[in-house]
């Protein structure tokens, strides 16, 4: 037998030699003699200063074996080894440790797979025991570098080249339960050992047949198929591995990830990119979430040159990242991923652009190709921005709809923070639209308790601002953000689609007592909302869409925010509206002016049934059973339509089609409201905005002038004209100061109209008008001669009224108020 040795020999040996000599039988087939190893434990135990020595011997014994092809001995030294390491936890142990692994490394550096199996086997054992106290000097770099390269096999015969992949992953599970608890012991978790691990968990993953099966939480397979599946092996490892990993080591785990999809180009189609980091997401702690997350940005970052598609397929990534990170913590990494968000953003624009100015000229379909890659880029932005935004709570969320309102660039400005100024019109147009399309998705199911938390002044301003009402698709979106965020009772639903409703009750609206802050708000922006629903009515490009959303705004306004006062203050905008189409000043076309007109019918016909005053309502629907019969293009149901006949003009004289002040008036005093400023016309209020507008302004000027007509000769015009003021016949004024005084007291006139209450400005006019009447009478008796011309009249012009009185020259009264 191999080992045997004559008796006289024996008798001289070292007692451990002979008894581990008598554990191998003469015929390797027999087995280990279970006897003669009861016999070496029981010593083992006994003497454990003696293991070290055991344990080199053996050791001796299995390399020589394994040079001379002796397997069924070096199967039965493994066995022995195995069972003395089961059987011996001293603190002897560990010099017996070391002989164990060099056995385990022969049998792995031998190129026979039966072998490399049997030292995983035995790896696996011993990374299950518990040992008492930690082996600061022992290593497994050549463990883990080993069996990453057995998950690598590529045999020829596939039953073996799967065995020894399986035996290759269990062998880095065991590696990993093995160091991974021990923060002193030098772990696996330093680069160069996550490098070999990483990738090579990941190459066997990548043969699951039915990825999407194993992308939520960790799965329970049954024990025969994690044995028998290299994917579920090395899914179950990776798994592992990452719920181990720590705040200091996250990173590390993490990274091997990217360079791995980057290397084997799985970002386009990004499937198994996406299983990855949905797996990750779910096996890590939930607080370490906002690190994989900066991980995924800063690899964005280094990819922005890439092609579109890489891009989106991260993008994507990034997306479903969020989207189960956002269910737990997200760290202080929100502003981080709007912020680089926005920024790949703007550099999509600028590339599609760019290609656009490049291409022209060339093929139209690699154009339009590249366009449509950039596009989808561009989507997948804003929908990651949406989701992650819609999933925040309220605090958070109403701090990223402002940052994104301060990223929205505006045309006429140089202070957005998004910087847009080589994009040109169209690249700025195309983030406006965006920007908006993410703060719509942000919006989107915010609830705030009190209005001037949605709106406060900082968001509002912007998001009403001219230059973002003139494009048609600019004002939709805007007009849905501000349904998002007035709308607190999802009664939004219930009024899509513009109509004559003929019985509000049905629409079950829900609607709470207006409470005191929404009232201070109105008074303080009601004026902005009136007035971007007036201009967004008189906007040329108007679609069925534009003015569907313009009746929802109204309506909705008038369920979350109306008292008796916004109330009033609604007909008073509606009855202008009704102004825009019938007076035509802007020369807007048929269809606008029929639009705005069905609008008017359809919210006052909502609004009176919501006020519930009988008179009113009576007068509304006899208007609009008029118009039901004579002019039908006048309302929704017809105007709308594919195909309406427009009318050639509007009459007028036709009062039975118009919703008159007088008769609402009327029918609402009768009710207790207070009528008195329903006979002011409405004026929207004058913004410093209107000077970045490319609009013409509305009112220019709220001063008295009082004009004459020339008479036929241009000399006596000349000589017989004078102007002359109150502040003049009060006292010597320098003339280098009279401009700056009149432009400081219109300022503060706008001021007053703007800020003071109705009644107020009322009582001061009145006093105002009695004072003029009579200074107004002194001069002309005083200081105006008569006109050489009888023909001469006298125009005081005061918004839009005019009035002719006696012949004069030209003058001017500045401080009329």
């Amino acid at each position: 037998m191999p080992g045997r040795v004559c008796c006289c020999c024996a008798a001289l040996r070292p007692r451990y030699k002979r008894l581990v000599d008598n554990i191998f039988p003469e015929d390797p087939k027999d087995g280990l003699v279970k006897a003669d190893m009861e016999k070496l434990t029981f010593y083992a135990v006994s003497a454990p200063e003696k293991l070290d020595r055991i344990g080199a011997y053996l050791a001796e014994r299995l390399s020589r074996d394994v040079v001379r092809h002796r397997y069924g001995y070096v199967l039965i030294a493994m066995e022995a080894l195995d069972q003395l390491l089961m059987a011996c936890h001293s603190q002897s142990i560990k010099p017996f440790v070391e002989s164990f692994l060099h056995m385990v490394a022969k049998l792995l550096e031998s190129g026979e797979p039966k072998l490399q199996v049997l030292g995983t086997n035995s790896f696996v054992k011993f990374a299950n025991i518990e040992e008492d106290t930690p082996s600061y000097h022992r290593r497994y770099d050549f463990f883990v570098s080993r069996f990453s390269a057995m998950c690598h096999s590529c045999d020829h015969d596939p039953e073996i080249q799967t065995e020894i992949r399986i035996a290759g992953i269990r062998g880095i599970q065991g590696v990993v339960r093995k160091t991974v608890n021990d923060e002193l012991r030098a772990t696996i978790w330093e680069p160069q050992h996550m490098d070999k691990i990483v990738p090579s968990l990941l190459f066997n993953m990548q043969k699951i047949e039915d990825i999407d099966s194993r992308t939520g939480p960790p799965s329970s397979p049954t024990g025969g198929e994690k044995e028998e599946n290299p994917a579920l092996l090395a899914e179950n490892c990776f798994r592992e591995l990452l719920g181990r990993a720590t705040y200091g080591n996250m990173n590390n785990a993490v990274r091997p990830v990217f360079a791995h999809l980057d290397h084997h180009r799985l970002w386009d189609p990004n499937e198994f990119a996406v299983s990855c980091f949905k797996i990750i997401m779910y096996s890590i702690q939930a607080q370490y979430s906002h690190h994989v997350i900066q991980e995924i940005l800063g690899h964005l970052d280094v990819r922005k040159r890439d092609s579109p598609r890489v891009r989106a397929g991260i993008i994507q990534v990034l997306l479903e990242a969020v989207a189960i990170a956002a269910k737990g913590s997200i760290g202080p990494t929100v502003l981080e991923v709007f912020n680089t968000l926005l920024k790949h953003l703007r550099i999509s624009v600028d590339f599609e652009l760019g290609d656009r100015r490049s291409s022209a000229g060339s093929a139209t379909f690699s154009t339009s190709s590249k366009e449509s890659d950039e596009r989808i880029v561009q989507n997948a932005i804003i929908q990651t921005i949406g989701f992650f935004g819609s999933n925040l709570p309220d605090y958070q969320r109403s701090e990223i709809m402002m940052f994104i309102m301060g990223k929205v660039p505006v045309l006429g400005t140089t202070t957005q923070s998004l910087d847009t100024s080589h994009l040109g019109d169209l690249g700025t147009r195309r983030i406006q639209i965006m920007l908006l399309r993410s703060l719509l998705m942000v919006t989107s199911g915010y609830k705030a308790t009190m209005i001037t938390n949605a709106l406060p002044p900082p968001f509002l301003d912007p998001l009403l601002s001219p230059s973002l009402m003139e494009d048609s698709e600019l004002r939709q979106l805007v007009l849905e953000i501000l349904h998002n965020l007035i709308d607190r009772h999802d009664n939004r639903a219930k009024l899509r689609g513009i109509r004559i409703i003929p019985d509000v009750s049905d629409l079950k609206i829900k609607r709470d007592k207006i409470s005191r802050q929404d009232v201070s708000f109105m008074k303080k922006h009601g004026q902005q909302l009136y007035r971007h629903i007036y201009l967004g009515c008189k906007e040329e490009d108007n679609v069925q869409k534009n003015f569907e959303l313009l009746f929802t705004s109204l309506a909705l306004t008038t369920i979350e925010l109306a008292n008796e006062e916004v109330v009033i203050d609604l007909i008073r905008l509606a009855i202008a509206l009704q102004d825009i189409a019938i007076i035509n000043e802007d020369n807007l076309p048929m269809f606008n002016r029929c639009g705005v007109m069905a609008l008017v019918a359809a919210y006052l016909n909502f609004l009176s049934q919501m006020i519930a005053v009988p008179a009113f309502c009576q007068h509304v629907s006899k208007v609009i059973e008029t118009r039901s019969l004579e002019a039908s293009y006048f309302l929704p149901e017809t105007i709308f339509k594919d195909k309406c006949n427009l009318p050639k003009s509007l009459e007028k004289d036709e009062k039975n089609l118009f919703f008159l002040t007088n008769k609402i008036a009327e029918s609402l005093g009768g009710s207790g409201y207070s009528v008195e400023r329903l006979s002011v016309p409405y004026v929207p209020q004058v913004t410093d905005e209107d000077r970045l507008s490319r609009r013409k302004s509305i009112v220019d000027t709220v001063s008295i002038q009082v004009d004459i007509l020339p008479g036929n000769n241009t000399e006596d015009k000349v000589d017989n004209t004078e102007e002359i003021t109150f502040e003049a016949l009060k006292k010597a004024i320098d003339n280098n100061g009279l401009e700056e005084q009149e432009k400081e007291k219109r300022r503060l006139v706008i001021e007053k109209f703007q800020k003071a209450p109705f009644e107020e400005i009322a009582a001061q006019c009145e006093t105002k008008a009695n004072l003029l009447h009579d200074r107004l009478a002194q001069i002309l008796e005083l200081t105006i001669r008569p006109p050489p011309s009888p023909s001469g009249t006298m125009t005081i012009t005061a918004g839009h009224a005019h009035y002719q009185s006696v012949p004069v020259y030209e003058m001017k009264f500045p401080d009329l108020f």
